[in-house]
C-alpha cells in the first residue's frame, strides 16, 4: 500500500493544504516523532515552495495531484525517521540556510555557541595576534557551517575548512559560494595537513560514544561524523596533541563536546599547554599558554 493511502484515508486528490498537514502530522505522531506538525508543514512548504505563513492563511486551498507522489515519498522517509534537513535538503544556522546531504553532520543549534564565543574573542582588543590578517581553521567542517559563518560574521578573517572527506568538502564549498563566503578548503585528517600557523582552531569533531544511546534519526547520518573511541574522545585527543603546532602563541581554539566530557578534555589539555578560558554549554574554549 502507498503512504498516500495510508495517510489519505480515502480523501482524494484534491485533498486541501490543511487536511493534508492533519493527516500527515497524525501519521507522525504515531511514528513518536515530537515534531510532527513542523515536519508536516516543512515537507509541504519544501514541496510546493511556499512559506509556512502562507500554508497558514490558505488552509482551504487545494493540493495540485502532481505534488502527491513527492508528498508520499517525503512523508515516508520522516516516518522512517529520517531527519527533516536530509529530506528538504537544508539546515539553519546562525540565521543562515546551509545545504546538508547524507555525507554531512546536521548542524546543531548548540554549535552556534562557538559562533559567539569566537566574536568575543576576536573582539578583545588586548588579544595579540601574531598574524596581520588574523587566521582561523576549522578543523572537520562537514557542512562548512562553523568556517563560513565565522568568515561572514568576521570578515577581517582568513579562513580554511578542512575535513578528510571529498564529498563533505563539495558540500562544504557549494555553500561557500551560495553565501558568498571567501574560505579555502583543504583535505586534511585534523590538523596534519594544515600548512599554516592559525591565531584560531574550531573543532566539533565527532564526540559520541558508542555505549550513548542516541536517536533515531542519528543512524542515517555519517558515523564517522558522530562516533569516536575512548568513550567519544579519541580525535578530541588527538587536536589536543596536533594543536600546540599549528597556533601561534597565543592562539585560541574551541572545542565542542558533551559537557559530561568537560572535565577530562580540560585536563588532557591542561597536558598540551592549553589554559580554560572559557566554558559555555557544550564549547570548551582554550589558550595556548
Amino acid at each position: 500500500m502507498s503512504f498516500r493511502g495510508i495517510i489519505y484515508n480515502g480523501m482524494n486528490n484534491t485533498s486541501n493544504i490543511e487536511n493534508w498537514l492533519t493527516a500527515a502530522s497524525q501519521q507522525l505522531v504515531r511514528a513518536g516523532i515530537a515534531s510532527a506538525r513542523l515536519d508536516a508543514e516543512l515537507i509541504l512548504t519544501h514541496t510546493l515552495r511556499k512559506s509556512r505563513t502562507y500554508l497558514h492563511a490558505h488552509g482551504d486551498e487545494k493540493i495540485d495531484s502532481r505534488y502527491f507522489d513527492i508528498l508520499d515519498t517525503r512523508l515516508a522517509l520522516r516516518l522512517d525517521r529520517v531527519p527533516i534537513a536530509y529530506i528538504i535538503g537544508h539546515k539553519e544556522f546562525y540565521g543562515r540556510s546551509f545545504k546538508v546531504t547524507p555525507a554531512t553532520l546536521i548542524p546543531r543549534p548548540e554549535s552556534e555557541t562557538i559562533i559567539d564565543l569566537l566574536k568575543e574573542r576576536v573582539n578583545q582588543p588586548e588579544l595579540p595576534l601574531s598574524n596581520q590578517v588574523p587566521k582561523l581553521v576549522d578543523v572537520g567542517t562537514g557542512s562548512g557551517c562553523l568556517g563560513i559563518t565565522a568568515k561572514l560574521e568576521l570578515p577581517e578573517l582568513e579562513v580554511t575548512l578542512t575535513d578528510t572527506s571529498r564529498h563533505a568538502l563539495s558540500v562544504a564549498e557549494e555553500n561557500a559560494r551560495s553565501l558568498q563566503a571567501d574560505v579555502s578548503t583543504l583535505k586534511s585528517d585534523l590538523l596534519q595537513g594544515y600548512p599554516f600557523t592559525a591565531d584560531f582552531a574550531l573543532a566539533n569533531l565527532p564526540y559520541v560514544s558508542q555505549d550513548w544511546e542516541v536517536s533515531p534519526e542519528t543512524r542515517h547520518e555519517p558515523k564517522e561524523a558522530l562516533f569516536a573511541g575512548n568513550d567519544g574522545l579519541a580525535l578530541i585527543y588527538q587536536l589536543l596533541e596536533e594543536a600546540p603546532s599549528r597556533l601561534n602563541p597565543k592562539g585560541t581554539l574551541f572545542i565542542e563536546a558533551d559537557p559530561r566530557q568537560h572535565a577530562a578534555i580540560t585536563t588532557k589539555a591542561k597536558s598540551h599547554d592549553f589554559n580554560l578560558v572559557a566554558n559555555r554549554d557544550f564549547v570548551l574554549v582554550f589558550k595556548l599558554t
